[in-house]
């Protein structure tokens, strides 16, 4: 007797559904996965096998065939035992075919029957809302993520039992939990109030925020570069239900949803070790999976100590810094990665960390500080918006009387109506601004000479130029100019590296 269900394979950070067959017939006993599965999908016959008979149901002594189409498309994870279990049952006559044709089924299964959570639920449902299927299960566990997708029937199982129910007449529906949905201000992040002193940084961070533009801190140690960059999280404004959904599908892929389920609460940050590899910094593997720009997507993503990663590792930035995405060839697949990050990175001027320090000498040997600067690329640092000093904090700044310095919150109201400015103009933030209007931008008398003198003499690549104006026109929005005024350049070119 033949019978089928459909699953779902991970590709990246979407889902591809697959179609479980499973035939049940005379012959010698056997149990046979074909379809391209790997160790993981194979392994799932001994588990598929023991969760059947623990629950109380037979397990048919017969020539069982399962296969998983398309098959050239390799299948991976743990989460096609509980499809293949119930493809078996349907097939072995103990459930009806016919609920389990139009099911979408995913899920682990523990030796005594239990459904286990699996990584990867949410765009596994939201490719089977696009295939219109009718009913999605899944453990109980990820009913919280997949029941994020409206529009789809979502049940819940602890165990293979509850699965078979589940098809046969529904399941309570769990509600979501109270932060699924995401509204208000990163109340976690810490507030830039803290930082006393460094004005400039403060500003820089502001704009940053305000238009999405790449920032780099260099300074000596404990000048608080760290301290800023952990602070902009907190600039930024609230994200929007389509944002937190698509960064919760990266993380859900990665297997990092928490238990509890539902969206992110907070737009990420992320803030990897300089040990880390290229393939865990941009994503990869046998089976690609996101790496930490993607899992930073419409959030923070932090290097610090930039010139001590990889330089072939940096390098790897410099195109999803400029298309927001991540393009990965494999023999048999190519895979895209969301990677809508901004950048915020941190070094010192020298390897020991003093150039130019007012109180401290430098300790390094000539030409060391140019090595190490050379550490991070040309064509890299072109694609970073803005470049500030951090100067070391003043002694009375710490110890004398307390300066009450601006708040995250106040901040973050000016970026708000900054964004708000930018997506009523032309739909995007500023960072991303091509074609006509950033041609406008460069031929506007009111700014043109003065851009034209700083390409000279800080010899500005055409890409360089054209950051610059991104940063002039965000620098305008934070003013609530309508154009584009000569300050407003001169301004920018503050945050251009010497």
């Amino acid at each position: 007797m033949l019978a089928s269900t459909f699953t779902a394979a991970l590709v990246g950070v979407s889902a591809e559904l697959v179609h479980v067959e499973a035939d049940v017939s005379h012959g010698l006993p056997g149990f046979t996965i074909v379809g391209l599965p790997d160790a993981s999908v194979r392994e799932s016959r001994d588990r598929v096998r023991s969760a059947i008979r623990s629950v109380g149901l037979d397990f048919p002594p017969h020539r069982i065939t399962v296969n998983l189409s398309p098959a050239d498309l390799r299948k991976a994870g743990s989460s096609f035992d509980l499809p293949i279990a119930v493809a078996v049952l349907a097939a072995s006559g103990q459930l009806s075919p016919a609920l389990t044709a139009r099911a979408v089924v995913l899920g682990e299964l523990a030796l005594d029957g239990r459904a286990l959570p699996c990584r990867g639920v949410l765009p596994a449902t939201l490719a089977s809302r696009a295939a219109d299927m009718d009913l999605v299960v899944v453990p109980r566990g990820n009913v919280p993520e997949a029941r994020l997708v409206p529009g789809v029937d979502v049940r819940g199982a602890s165990t293979l039992t509850e699965a078979l129910r589940a098809l046969q007449q529904g399941s309570e529906p769990t509600p979501l939990p109270p932060a699924a949905i995401p509204g208000g201000a990163q109340v976690d992040a810490p507030d830039v109030a803290d930082v006393q002193g460094q004005a400039l940084a403060r500003r820089a961070l502001e704009i940053a925020a305000a238009g999405h533009h790449n920032l780099l801190f260099t300074g000596p140690p404990g000048a608080g570069k760290s301290m800023l960059a952990r602070r902009l999280p907190g600039l930024l404004p609230p994200w929007t239900f389509e944002e937190a959904l698509e960064a919760t599908a990266v993380h859900s892929a990665a297997g990092l949803v928490p238990p509890e389920g539902g969206l992110l609460p907070l737009r990420p940050f992320r803030a990897p070790h300089h040990t880390v590899s290229t393939a865990a910094l941009v994503g990869g593997g046998s089976q690609p999976r996101p790496g930490e720009i993607s899992l930073a997507h419409h959030g923070v993503l932090l290097l610090d100590e930039l010139p001590e990663f990889e330089r072939r590792t940096l390098d790897v930035l410099r195109q999803p810094l400029e298309d927001g995405v991540v393009h990965l060839a494999r023999a048999t697949r190519s895979v895209t990665f969301p990677a809508g990050f901004l950048l915020v990175a941190a070094m010192n001027p020298c390897p020991c960390g003093y150039r130019g320090h007012p109180r401290r000498a430098c300790r390094c040997r000539p030409g060391d500080a140019e090595r190490y600067a050379s550490r991070v690329s040309g064509p890299l640092l072109d694609r970073i918006d803005l470049v500030v000093q951090v100067p070391p904090v003043e002694v009375e700044a710490l110890t004398g009387p307390r300066v009450t310095a601006e708040g995250s919150e106040a901040i973050r109201a000016r970026v708000i109506a900054a964004r708000h400015q930018q997506a009523g103009r032309q739909g995007r933030v500023n960072s991303r601004l091509v074609g006509a209007p950033l041609d406008a931008l460069r031929r506007d008398p009111r700014v043109s000479g003065l851009l034209a003198q700083a390409m000279t003499r800080l010899d500005l690549s055409a890409r360089a130029a054209d950051r610059l104006l991104r940063v002039a026109r965000t620098i305008a929005d934070l003013g609530g100019s309508t154009g584009v005024e000569r300050s407003h350049l001169a301004e920018a070119l503050q945050f251009r590296p010497c």
